[in-house]
């Protein structure tokens, strides 16, 4: 076998690199990094000085094959977003099929509550990646089983909020499967699809937000306020995500103006009451509109300046 020869079906798994590392898809991009690191000594070369040619050489193979290119997945927080949706679309499909699964971590993971599922589901995967390269002829069957966990973990995530006011998301999860179906149907209208991007842009800032990726979570939001500027959801998460970013101003602005549209909005409310901001607050419409627009401009000058920050530290 050459040296970096590997059988195809191995070379599948790279379809989720998650799988490949041996980490649940809520690792942020320290313990890919950590994670990484472990593998790097796990399968180097040196490892196998009293082992066969052929385990030295399956080593090799697999580090150069499927641990270097999943790494180099994730650490590019956009590839990363780009899997995560790519996976959650897979789950669904695979949920449907589900239902005569025989692994039994995978059926315990589904009866559970999202709480519970989010530690069992991490303490799973952490089960199989002590193993998972022990007998490197076994790490396809290992690769295959850590798949199946993040695709239920997936699946049963689809039917419930990222943030802790389930109703609004659950909304949004609605809107968009049906679209979606719909793109294929020549009846469907014009406005649908608009509200179809709109939606997808919504969905990647919150998936974005999971990750603590602020900056990508605001510049979607952005996009789907373009698409659909009378949406509260909107709003009222990118009031949030500004909280997150320490812009308290900014943040303010946004819950304000996400009540103005609907008064009732849970995730508003509640980050009206952190936010100290008054209930019965009655702000004038124009100067509303006038804070947005300053929050927006600050918002794109801060956007720029971290990207500027960025090519600066690249190249230092």
């Amino acid at each position: 076998m050459p040296q970096t020869a590997l059988p195809p079906e191995l070379l599948q798994q790279l379809t989720d690199p998650y799988a490949v590392l041996g980490i649940a898809v809520t690792a942020d991009e320290r313990s890919i990094l950590r994670r990484y690191h472990v593998l790097v000594k796990l399968l180097h070369p040196d490892n196998y000085t009293n082992s066969s040619n052929v385990d030295k050489t399956l080593a090799t193979a697999i580090f150069t094959r499927l641990i270097n290119p999943a790494y180099a997945e994730l650490k590019n927080i956009k590839k990363r977003a780009e899997i995560i949706a790519t996976l959650r679309l897979q789950a669904i499909t695979w949920g449907k099929n589900a239902t005569s699964e025989q692994n039994p971590l995978v059926r315990q993971l589904m009866g559970m509550s999202i709480p519970e599922a989010q530690s069992f589901y991490e303490n799973a995967i952490a089960s199989y990646t002590t193993v998972q390269y022990q007998s490197l002829t076994q790490s396809y069957w290992m690769i295959q089983k850590l798949n199946e966990l993040n695709l239920a973990y997936l699946y049963l995530q689809s039917n419930h909020s990222f943030t802790t006011t389930p109703e609004p998301y659950h909304a949004v999860v609605t809107e968009v499967k049906q679209p979606v179906v719909a793109t294929f149907d020549k009846t469907q209208n014009i406005k649908s699809s608009v509200i179809n991007y709109a939606q997808r842009h919504y969905q990647r800032a919150l998936e974005y937000s999971k990750q603590s990726h602020w900056s990508l979570a605001v510049r979607e939001l952005r996009d789907a306020i373009k698409l659909e500027p009378d949406n509260s959801d909107y709003y009222a998460l990118l009031g949030v995500v500004h909280l997150r970013q320490k812009f308290l101003g900014m943040a303010k602005v946004y819950i304000r103006h996400a009540l103005k549209l609907n008064p009732q909005h849970p995730l508003a409310l509640k980050y009206a009451n952190h936010l100290k901001i008054p209930m019965q607050l009655q702000t004038d419409p124009a100067s509303l509109a006038k804070a947005i627009g300053i929050a927006g401009w600050l918002s794109k000058f801060l956007a720029k300046a971290e990207a500027s920050l960025s090519q600066v530290l690249k190249f230092r």
